[in-house]
């Protein structure tokens, strides 16, 4: 991969075959999540609880997240323990904490606020044609983020934009690894039956960044308004649009 300038701005030159994002920063605003998303999660969280608590998947992650908040003594099959389950998951969205249940919790809340049509995700208006043009091109195109992989998914069928799923090949979550962890990104690749040379990771996070980078994989850095500091410690390749990476 290398990086030149074209009529006044860089452009990214990538020969690879696959390209993984993330979401939050990268194909979406931040603003949308924390506004929008979590928001929405958090004003249903115990309304959720209370009327799944029959379904043993929501008890079994209801359960998790108690663990991992440390109130392991709540009971998922009874009012009271399903309440403080519900504090409790507030309080990781609060504190932006990547747990595992608690992104599969919010992906089953936000499920019906989807189909309800209550939310729409945002993208950016170059991430379609994006999508289109690499898919197109025979590129493996698929995403890694915190967000469960059911919460991807009903995020890329109901965006601004409509269904871009027909776009993606493939999502990862939590349950692979870690974000910031190079093995996570190892894997990724050989799920991908790739080597991580011919991948194009792209996010915000300058530690997840770091890590791609570490497991072999090409990086771009998001640079999308509304960002946080990418931190980590190495330079990457930054892009403001994805039409700015050639293939």
């Amino acid at each position: 991969m290398g990086a030149r300038r074209e009529k006044g701005c860089t452009v990214i030159v990538f020969g690879g075959q696959g390209i993984v994002l993330d979401v939050e920063g990268t194909t979406s605003s931040i603003a949308f999540v924390y506004d929008v998303l979590f928001a929405f999660a958090r004003n249903h969280v115990a309304h959720f609880l209370a009327s799944h608590h029959g379904d043993p998947l929501v008890r079994s992650i209801a359960s998790q997240l108690a663990a991992e908040a440390g109130v392991a003594d709540a009971s998922p099959e009874e009012s009271s323990g399903m309440t403080l389950i519900a504090m409790a998951a507030i309080d990781l969205m609060n504190r932006d904490i990547k747990s595992t249940p608690l992104k599969a919790l919010q992906g089953m809340i936000w499920r019906g606020g989807y189909h309800s049509g209550e939310i729409l995700a945002h993208v950016f208006d170059d991430v379609p044609p994006a999508l289109e043009q690499w898919s197109t091109s025979g590129l493996d195109v698929r995403i890694y983020s915190s967000g469960s992989i059911e919460a991807q998914q009903l995020f890329f069928r109901h965006t601004a934009f409509g269904d871009l799923t027909s776009h993606l090949r493939g999502h990862y979550d939590t349950t692979t690894g870690p974000k910031r962890e190079a093995k996570s990104y190892t894997q990724i690749a050989a799920d991908m039956q790739l080597q991580p040379r011919q991948i194009l990771f792209v996010s915000d996070v300058g530690e997840e960044l770091d890590a791609a980078r570490q497991a072999g994989m090409a990086t771009a850095l998001a640079q999308r308004p509304g960002n946080r500091p990418a931190g980590g410690r190495l330079e990457h390749e930054p892009l403001e649009s994805f039409s700015e990476i050639v293939v």
